[in-house]
């Protein structure tokens, strides 16, 4: 194998590919309204209104569009996988993650459990940061504690589930085929992590081949920290001016 070949083109590609979709995140996370962090869009926001009865396949498409467009979402499910290289370890963590999201989403639709929007998306920021500080080893280097990061991402999907349940609340779907709904909305919704966890795997396995990646890795979870730090200004700020 020729050295050089081997070098060049994992260079080209880690340059551009990591920097970019994390550019990409931050432009949304800059550009997107407080208040849109982890809601429902207006135009299907009526589309739920208006509906009554079983509508599988729309409600599975709404859940996948949610997920897909999620910017804190992607970001969190980007730190849980960053230094996850075997796919068992992805698949659990994951599956924690989806489990959490799942529970909280649909009990807390049908039961009509509600948290403040900003609120509960200021702590969703907040997990972002949790998960970028706990890859840079923080929690080590601070407090000589390393939290156990099954449970982490078990807690924190519990709260993106709240997060979504409380702006679907506002909505008011109709009881008439609710549970068929939210079901659906739920499968779209892992649809949507499974394509949008596709992608983020193919950027990091062209990333880790640079050997550069482990100092780019640094000062892509700071990056992280502070678009996580961002989205809880927004809704702190967004929570203030409400009151």
């Amino acid at each position: 194998m020729n050295p050089s070949t081997s070098r060049s083109k994992p260079r080209h590609n880690t340059r551009l590919t990591p920097y970019s979709l994390l550019l990409a995140l931050a432009a949304l996370q800059m550009t997107a309204s407080a208040a849109f962090a982890h809601d429902v869009t207006p135009g299907d926001a009526g589309y739920i209104q208006e509906i009554w009865g079983v509508h599988i396949v729309p409600f599975i498409y709404l859940g996948a569009k949610h997920m897909i467009t999620g910017y804190d979402h992607i970001l969190f499910l980007l730190g849980v996988v960053f230094f996850l290289y075997r796919m068992k370890d992805v698949a659990l963590y994951v599956s924690l993650f989806a489990l959490g999201h799942s529970i909280t989403m649909l009990l807390g639709v049908w039961y009509g459990w509600g948290i403040n929007a900003y609120i509960i998306d200021a702590i969703i920021g907040l997990s972002v940061v949790y998960k970028a500080l706990d890859n840079l080893g923080a929690f080590q280097k601070w407090l000589g504690v390393q939290p156990n990061t099954k449970a982490a991402t078990l807690i924190f999907g519990l709260f993106h589930g709240t997060g979504l349940a409380s702006k679907i609340i506002d909505y008011q779907i109709d009881p008439e085929g609710l549970l068929a709904n939210l079901l659906a909305f739920n499968v779209g919704v892992e649809i949507g992590q499974i394509l949008a966890l596709f992608v983020i795997l193919i950027v990091m396995g062209y990333w880790r081949r640079s050997p550069r990646f482990m100092q780019q890795a640094t000062y892509a979870n700071w990056i992280m920290v502070a678009l996580g730090l961002l989205l809880t200004y927004q809704q702190i700020a967004g929570y203030l001016a409400s009151t």
